[in-house]
């Protein structure tokens, strides 16, 4: 645990050039106080003490808004910028060396059982307001934008923005691929509102030729 500790600190100390001094950050950062909490908390969750493991957590969470679940794994040197708004679920998994800003949400889409949260890769930046939802993979190294919406898995080395999030660079290089396969639903309402105009219409088209046929009938009767 003391290991985490240093590594946390240090994460602190070179993402945060506001940062002034060790001391600052133990005393005064509610991110990395809520992570000492968790880790508190998760120890004595593992040791089957799961009532003190949620009474540290919902300390945490009143004292600075970061809620962060004792079964959750989470991996060393991780920095939590502010953190504000932070929901980290039960099944999520951190690697090492991740950071996170304010308004995150590490949750579920209440559609899975078991795993229902995601897992981060080691080095991964995750931008304020951002969501990640379901039990999704998100690879190392990659960005996540702010206010973006995951929910898919997202590669190694990528940067991921909008709602839903897409891949727009890859190992530095723009990524322009058409074919992400990402729910959109916006155009997927567009487009089945489109295809209902295109049936009413030819619906249309076929009563008004009928109703042609049956006019040029009739008037071929009064003309004899």
């Amino acid at each position: 645990m003391f290991s985490n500790f240093k590594a946390d600190l240090k994460a602190a100390l070179e993402n945060d050039p506001a940062a002034k001094s060790k001391a600052e950050i133990i005393f005064t950062y509610g991110g990395f106080r809520a992570l000492q909490a968790y880790r508190r908390a998760h120890w004595f969750y593992t040791h089957k003490m799961s009532f003190i493991a949620f009474m540290i957590t919902a300390h945490a969470r009143k004292c600075y808004g970061v809620e962060i679940h004792p079964a959750a794994q989470i991996g060393k040197g991780v920095f939590i910028d502010h953190g504000v708004g932070l929901i980290i679920g039960e099944t999520t998994e951190i690697g090492d060396y991740v950071t996170i800003y304010q308004g995150v949400t590490l949750g579920g889409t209440g559609k899975d059982v078991g795993k229902r949260h995601p897992t981060i890769g080691n080095h991964v930046m995750i931008s304020a307001g951002a969501k990640i939802l379901g039990p999704v993979v998100i690879g190392d190294y990659t960005k996540i934008g702010a206010g973006s919406v995951v929910l898919k898995n997202v590669p190694s080395h990528c940067t991921v923005v909008g709602v839903p999030g897409r891949v727009v660079r890859m190992h530095g290089e723009r990524y322009n691929d058409l074919d992400q396969k990402l729910p959109d639903p916006i155009l997927e309402e567009f487009s089945r509102v489109n295809e209902r105009l295109k049936t009413l219409e030819q619906q249309l088209n076929i009563e008004n030729d009928t109703y042609s046929i049956v006019q040029q009938n009739n008037d071929d009767k009064e003309d004899q």
